[in-house]
């Protein structure tokens, strides 16, 4: 059974994390299902992404110390990039990287028991992206949550305006639906622009230039390119690259 299911209605596309018996923590299969699931979302005709899961106990509760994941990878516009617009909707417990996912969507829907818990400095952990929180809501809250672990309800996050909408529990997806179906109505051309130039509004973190780059050199060091390059050298003859 997969750990990430896709769900089509019409042209909004469901993409859950499918671990209700983990209470859907991120393993490192989720992360790269996540980013497989949300490229070929890119690459069709569909027109808005709706990120839940399965249960309605926790969206997800972060990282599985089991198989800890390359996070990155399921992070909105950090594992992968769209122009169409990502809904996140969440119930329960929201924990760790599973607040870092949510706040790189372009909207969020939370039922009332959703909880937001960042407790990595508890832990004694964190792998730094949580610190674009501080552009995400008010700095106070933000630091409060890092430093002090403290847990965030649906309603306080949605009068700092960290969520859009609180419903009642186990409507949150058919509210994020809905949410999607308004957005069906607008037009796809002026929805991916005004993505992109928030993009260029918002700060991007120091982690998050940090993950572009590794990804950068990732591709060089993953090419035929530098294989081809380094079996010339020790053979002495001009390498034959291809740009692959």
């Amino acid at each position: 059974m997969s750990v990430v299911t896709v769900e089509q209605k019409g042209l909004v596309s469901i993409i859950r994390i499918n671990r209700p018996e983990k209470l859907n923590a991120i393993s490192n299969g989720v992360a790269v299902e996540l980013q497989r699931a949300f490229e070929a979302f890119d690459a069709s005709a569909q027109r808005v992404a709706i990120l839940s899961a399965v249960g309605e106990r926790a969206f997800t509760s972060g990282a599985d110390v089991t198989d800890l994941p390359e996070l990155w990878r399921a992070i909105p516009g950090v594992g992968f990039r769209t122009d169409k617009p990502i809904i996140a909707a969440t119930s329960g417990w929201c924990v760790g990287g599973g607040i870092v996912m949510v706040m790189m969507c372009d909207l969020m829907v939370s039922s009332e028991d959703t909880i937001f818990y960042y407790p990595e400095a508890k832990l004694g952990v964190t792998a730094g992206m949580i610190s674009s929180l501080v552009t995400r809501m008010p700095h106070k809250l933000a630091m409060e949550m890092m430093l002090l672990a403290s847990k965030v309800s649906a309603s306080r996050a949605y009068e700092v305006g960290f969520v859009n909408r609180v419903v009642p529990n186990g409507q949150h997806e058919a509210a994020a639906l809905a949410m999607a179906e308004e957005l069906l109505d607008s037009a796809p051309l002026v929805i991916g622009a005004l993505k992109r130039l928030v993009s260029e509004v918002l700060p991007v973190g120091p982690i998050e230039r940090m993950v572009a780059t590794s990804q950068t050199v990732g591709r060089v060091r993953a090419s035929e390119d530098m294989q081809e390059g380094i079996r010339a050298y020790k053979e002495r003859r001009r390498p034959r690259f291809t740009g692959r």
